[in-house]
C-alpha cells in the first residue's frame, strides 16, 4: 500500500495531475508539448515528471535531445484502474480539455 500512497501523493499536485491526465488522454508526448500545454517552462515540467516517474506513474524515452513521456505500464489491478480513471474521468474536465487543445494547437502550427 506504500506504492499507492506514493502515487496519490505525486498526483496531489495540480500540475502533476494535469500532466498525468494529458498523458492518459494523449499517450506518449514530448516534454516540450506538455510544457506548452500548461504554459510552463520545460525545466519546471521536467521536475514534475521526475516526481511522477519516481512514483512509478510515468516512463520516459529519449529521442535526440527531447524526452518523451507516457504513463507506465500497469503492474497491478490498482495501477490499471488508476490509469483508466485518469483517462476516462479527467478527460472531460474543462482544464484538461483546454490543456489538450493548447497542446494540439501549438503542435500543429505551420511555420
Amino acid at each position: 500500500m506504500e506504492q499507492q500512497a506514493l502515487q496519490f501523493k505525486a498526483l496531489g499536485d495540480l500540475t502533476r495531475l494535469r500532466l498525468a491526465a494529458l498523458l492518459a488522454v494523449n499517450g506518449e508526448t514530448c516534454v516540450c508539448h506538455l510544457a506548452r500545454a500548461l504554459g510552463e517552462p520545460d525545466y519546471k515540467i521536467s521536475r514534475h515528471l521526475t516526481v511522477l516517474r519516481s512514483a512509478g506513474l510515468v516512463e520516459a524515452r529519449r529521442q535526440g535531445t527531447w524526452m518523451h513521456y507516457r504513463l507506465s505500464s500497469a503492474q497491478s489491478d490498482f495501477d490499471q484502474r488508476l490509469r483508466e480513471f485518469l483517462r476516462e474521468a479527467l478527460e472531460g474536465l474543462p482544464v484538461v480539455r483546454e490543456d489538450l487543445e493548447r497542446m494540439l494547437a501549438k503542435c500543429c502550427e505551420v511555420k
